[in-house]
């Protein structure tokens, strides 16, 4: 007992010496998204998504995200999808990610795998995905434009449940509920000091119309952390707002 007592304030203090070293920013989020499938044949499909992303719910940018891809259905269960993001990324909170407190551009290409399953009335959904992102940044503060372009990984993994309010399956008119989480991991030679980059979890109610729109909302908390140090100590925002998601299902193949 006296060995689990002493084990147990051991990593208790190791607890609170980590949060004296870190510096945390909180801020009041609000993301608003469309989301656009244009189904072409039974297994090619085109994907479209943008993200209005603001601080302060609706004041302030954060983030304007634009993503697009080519979906493969590889069977009913797997989909797979490869494309291209385009971000800019905004100062905001009491310490801006950029270290001139400047708005920055980001570029990706992306590669994600979906998996799709079904137990009883729940859905569960599995979201693999590495990024090749390539960060704007500004080599002095009296620049106004980013003169380089530093090269960065990124791994990504969502799981998310999903179960409907109302009958044993989601069809048409049928309110549901969604709970997700997604961690995102930096790896590589540029990696610095956030090999943990971020985590979402998002707590949703939504409704399905049709098989060609569906909206949702919801609660919102992002954990970030930055990949700098403020005064020699680890910087995390966190983020706690709003997410609104819409999300159109075109068949395009469809005669």
């Amino acid at each position: 007992m006296k060995t689990l007592i002493i084990i147990f304030a051991f990593f208790s203090f190791l607890g609170v010496c980590a949060q004296n070293t870190r510096i945390t920013d909180n801020n009041s989020i609000g993301w608003y998204t469309f989301n656009g499938t244009f189904k072409l044949n039974q297994k090619f499909g085109i994907h479209s998504e943008y993200q209005w992303r603001r601080d302060k719910l609706t004041t302030n940018w954060q983030q304007s995200l634009l993503r697009l891809g080519i979906n493969y259905q590889l069977n009913p269960k797997i989909q797979l999808r490869l494309g291209y993001a385009w971000i800019e990324t905004f100062p905001y909170g009491d310490i801006p990610i950029n270290v001139f407190g400047k708005d920055f551009t980001e570029h990706r290409s992306f590669q994600m795998a979906a998996i799709t399953d079904k137990i009883s009335i729940v859905e569960l959904s599995h979201r693999f995905m590495l990024e090749q992102r390539w960060v704007g940044r500004y080599t002095n503060t009296s620049l106004n434009t980013e003169d380089d372009y530093l090269y960065m990984n990124r791994f990504r993994y969502m799981f998310r449940v999903q179960v409907p309010l109302r009958g044993k399956a989601m069809s048409d008119k049928t309110p549901y509920f969604a709970i997700y989480d997604e961690i995102f991991i930096g790896f590589g030679k540029n990696v610095n000091e956030n090999v943990f980059d971020q985590n979402r979890l998002g707590l949703i109610f939504g409704y399905r119309f049709n098989k060609a729109l569906r909206i949702e909302a919801g609660y919102l908390n992002q954990i970030l952390q930055l990949g700098r140090e403020e005064k020699g100590r680890n910087v995390f925002q966190n983020n706690n707002g709003i997410i609104v998601n819409t999300a159109f299902n075109f068949d395009l193949g469809k005669k």
